[in-house]
């Protein structure tokens, strides 16, 4: 694990220490606790030391946003807009040096943190426009001499808490837009990517934020997430990451009616229909499969591939997976990094050996990668059904399964039989086919043929069922989750005028 505490007198020298931001200052947390951040294809590469935080350090950010968000709330929102738009230059400026640090710190090929990165460029310009475009609208009223509109209001105190996977674009989906709305962040990044967190945060400092709009507080969930989540004066949690952490937060979060944004779990789906192009499905699935190492709440864990296909396609992508070599994602020959850490190692290794017990054939990988670093080889089970755990239970690794199936509606069956609703896709060349799919397909986002990964930011992002708890991040609704709407109505005929009654 990357948390591994320690004390002063155990830093190493040449190793940087990196400090929470609190008020607008790089401060030591209360505890006098550290833990380092390590590198998951060197496991034994320390790359900084950062603040092992708890309750204290999580009280004085909510104090610091408090005492920020007045003034912030009343910056004119283009004026907002400019300082996001000065930090996605900046993050466009310094974007290959982002990207080696992420790939450092979690793992994921060169080429993929520097997609990382991108999004966080594109959503600091996409938001920054948000400072010039309508936050409200004017409607007609039903009674003569008034006037009606509704307008945004921010919340308040946002608690960031955000997921190692993506430690640039998810953050900066949330962030960007909570800013941009008038609320002041406490930000809580994934305890394995503290230093890309701490990199977002400078950026913001740089770019001009106020002292106090954004805060940072590193630390594990139940010292600095739990505080964050049950504070009162918190007044909106956005959370990205496993089903079980989501619940608990709702739990805690609903004892005090806490606007709440969760982005879960995906056990998320690719089929195939015999008219599909078979080479480009096998594209499809296999960046969705073992890109960034399956670890992403949109990978493809379940191939829905039909019979008449289904051998010549499996066959495609075990040769295609042969193929990939497994190592550190900074070399250029790399294909595919390591998982994140040794726990993350040991889950994909168990659900090779439940495969095998649920009678699913193994047809690639299923192994480990070396020692130096948590390196798993992409794995391909075949002859799935959709009541096997591995159909549908989330993963999180380089590991899918193929399940064959007889027609397009018994690939739909199998398609929504999970407790998930992330991302889905089909591959065929049948323009009926592909719509029905589209209709039926219970999913936040739908593809046609292409992969499961692949989201742009000027769209809603999200899902259904145990994905969320309804809330889109992204896109036009980008705003909807830090802002609470306020109706206005100005009667100025001067007189009494009652509604449903005086009607004309």
């Amino acid at each position: 694990m990357s948390q591994t505490m320690t004390t002063g007198t155990e830093r190493k020298a040449d190793v940087k220490t990196y400090k929470n931001y609190i008020g607008g200052r790089w401060v030591e947390s209360r505890t006098g606790k550290t833990f380092s951040s390590t590198n998951p294809a060197h496991k034994g590469q320390v790359l900084g030391v950062m603040q092992a935080s708890d309750k204290r350090d999580a009280d004085a950010a909510i104090e610091a946003a408090q005492k920020a968000f007045p003034g912030w709330r009343k910056t004119p929102a283009p004026t907002r807009g400019e300082i996001c738009l000065r930090a996605g230059i900046l993050l466009e400026q310094r974007k290959e040096e982002l990207a080696r640090i992420m790939t450092q710190e979690m793992g994921k090929v060169l080429k993929e943190a520097r997609g990382d990165v991108q999004e966080a460029i594109d959503m600091a310009k996409y938001a920054a426009g948000f400072g010039r475009r309508p936050h409200g609208e004017t409607v007609p009223s039903e009674l003569r001499n008034k006037w009606s509109m509704t307008v945004r209001e921010p919340l308040g105190v946002i608690a960031c808490i955000t997921p190692w996977n993506f430690p640039m674009a998810i953050p900066s989906w949330k962030i960007f837009p909570a800013v941009m709305a008038g609320n002041a962040v406490v930000f809580k990044p994934a305890s394995d990517t503290p230093i890309v967190a701490t990199k977002l945060v400078e950026i913001f400092e740089e770019a001009g934020l106020p002292g106090g709009v954004l805060n940072l507080v590193t630390g594990s969930g139940s010292e600095v997430g739990d505080p964050l989540v049950q504070d009162p004066r918190v007044a909106g949690i956005s959370f990205t990451g496993s089903t079980a952490a989501g619940r608990h937060i709702a739990e805690l979060a609903g004892r005090n009616l806490k606007r709440l944004g969760l982005e879960l779990g995906g056990k998320n789906a690719i089929v195939v229909l015999d008219d599909a192009d078979i080479p480009l499905a096998v594209d499809g699935a296999l960046w969705a499969a073992f890109g960034t190492s399956g670890q992403r709440c949109t990978a493809a864990s379940r191939l829905i591939v039909s019979k008449a296909v289904e051998k010549d396609f499996t066959n495609q992508l075990q040769e295609r997976a042969a193929k990939m070599k497994v190592g550190d994602g900074l070399q250029p020959d790399t294909d595919m990094g390591p998982v994140i850490n040794e726990s993350a190692l040991k889950k994909v290794h168990e659900y090779t050996e439940i495969g095998k017990k649920e009678h699913a054939r193994l047809v690639h990988g299923g192994e480990f990668a070396g020692d130096e670093g948590w390196f798993y080889r992409p794995t391909i089970f075949a002859d799935g059904r959709k009541d096997m755990r591995m159909a549908q239970e989330e993963i999180f690794g380089p590991s899918t399964l193929v399940l064959p199936v007889s027609n397009l509606e018994e690939a739909l069956e199998v398609a929504n039989s999970t407790q998930y609703g992330l991302s889905m896709s089909i591959y065929t060349n049948d323009l009926t086919k592909a719509f029905h799919a589209v209709d039926e397909m219970q999913s936040g986002i739908v593809y046609v043929n292409a992969p499961t990964i692949g989201a742009e930011i000027q769209l809603p992002f999200g899902g259904v069922k145990n994905t969320g708890n309804g809330h889109r991040e992204a896109g036009t609704v980008a705003l909807d989750e830090f802002t609470e709407w306020k109706t206005i109505y100005v009667d100025y005929s001067g007189r009494l005028q009652r509604a449903q009654i005086d009607k004309e």
